[in-house]
């Protein structure tokens, strides 16, 4: 058995043969979530002019140094056009927010400061020069590199994109995942179902995972625990960057994923990690795509799933490792550990500014889905950990509604 980060090790040394995945170009309602591949500029300068930032009057500020102070009007500019005259000693115009600021004014008056008779305004309250002025360019200029590559977009990147005048963003291709259950005992949820078969649901949690952490996945349906149909339903993962497998790379005679993709010319590298849940867990390539087997049991194909897949695509997309895990004090004693990393599910409890408090779950039974689903985190337990005590400092993998933070 190799450890977990043995293991990690050599997946994103495979992964980094081939990423970052190459760029391709979406729109911005494609955008949200997607990683930028290159910096983008803007193709214009934000404001494009000085613009009044409320309704009001343009005016002079030494007009109004001295208040009350009546000025004449001598027009108005709504949002989208432009005053064509110059504002004199003595004059004002009406102005709505997002206008450009006529020349020879300098500052604006809020129309709650003026009494209006005619075209005879009165201010009641003076403003500095300046006031209430978007200046031209105070967001960005037209050239500016305003987002960087590397960045996973959001909508207030988007909402930016737009106000820089760019309607297409570049983008990393998506990572294409496919996704294989194995097992003559499952069917898809909702199929006829026989009293000796379980209800799948590894490759439907798996796939929401890959989508979650903003990869494509593509769901090859349950392979029987033969050889021949296994390999040939694996076929149809050639064009993938990613091969998931679930069930049958264990030691048992019905265990015969490893068989049947060697068949097809997997090149493997390892297939026992010293991780609880997990143990059975297999990594190699096929042609151009890499392949994980993960275990069958539903909460350690998840589990392996959140320790391995997640930081793999993130490699694809060209995002760096994530940072070191949380911390969190321990809510109750654990034992000494053994040899293999441990990964237990637990609840987490906010306690003011102190670090929470990480529960583990009295089951750990690596079939039960639903402590997994009600867990906010995973507390890992390293190999030949001491004995624990309650509050002492561990590392977890927060949670969110069961997947990781993407």
């Amino acid at each position: 058995m190799i450890t977990v980060e043995e293991a990690t090790r050599r997946m994103l040394a495979a992964v980094a043969t081939v990423a970052p995945l190459p760029a391709e170009f979406v729109s911005l309602t494609a955008a949200a979530g997607r990683v930028l591949a290159n910096d983008v500029a803007a193709r214009r300068t934000q404001p494009p002019a000085d613009l009044s930032a409320m309704d009001g009057y343009a005016v002079r500020a030494a007009d109004v140094a001295t208040v009350p102070a009546t000025l004449t009007g001598i027009g108005a500019v709504p949002a989208g056009t432009r005053f064509g005259g110059t504002v004199r000693p003595g004059e004002c115009v009406r102005i709505f927010t997002g206008a450009p600021v006529p020349d020879g004014a300098d500052t604006i008056v809020i129309q709650e400061n003026v009494t209006v008779e005619g075209n005879r305004i009165t201010v009641r309250e003076g403003a500095a020069p300046g006031r209430h002025v978007r200046r031209t360019g105070a967001d960005f200029r037209a050239g500016d590199v305003v987002l960087r590559a590397g960045r996973v977009l959001t909508a207030r990147d988007i909402g930016l994109a737009a106000a820089m005048n760019v309607p297409w963003l570049p983008v990393r291709r998506r990572p294409r995942v496919a996704v294989l259950a194995t097992g003559n005992e499952i069917v898809m949820p909702g199929d006829p179902i026989g009293p000796n078969q379980i209800a799948g649901a590894n490759s439907l949690a798996l796939a929401a995972l890959v989508e979650a952490c903003g990869a494509e996945a593509s769901n090859l349906g349950i392979a029987p625990d033969d050889r021949a149909a296994l390999g040939a339903m694996a076929a149809a993962a050639a064009g993938a960057d990613l091969l998931l497998t679930t069930g049958g790379v264990s030691v048992g005679e019905h265990d015969v994923v490893r068989e049947a993709l060697g068949d097809r010319g997997l090149e493997l590298d390892f297939w026992r990690i010293a991780m609880r849940p997990g143990k059975p867990l297999m990594f190699g390539r096929l042609g151009g795509t890499l392949v994980l087997g993960l275990p069958g049991n539903p909460v350690s194909a998840l589990v392996c799933a959140i320790v391995f897949v997640q930081p793999v695509l993130r490699a694809f997309l060209g995002l760096p490792p994530e940072g070191r895990p949380a911390r969190a004090r321990l809510g109750h004693d654990l034992p000494a550990n053994d040899r293999r990393r441990d990964h237990l599910r637990g609840r987490l409890d906010r306690d003011g500014d102190d670090p929470p408090v990480a529960t583990p779950f009295d089951v750990q039974d690596s079939a039960m889905m639903a402590p997994l689903a009600a867990a906010d985190c995973l507390i890992v337990r390293p190999p030949h950990a001491p004995a624990a005590r309650r509050g002492d400092i561990v590392d977890i993998i927060p949670l969110t509604g069961g997947f990781p933070h993407v």
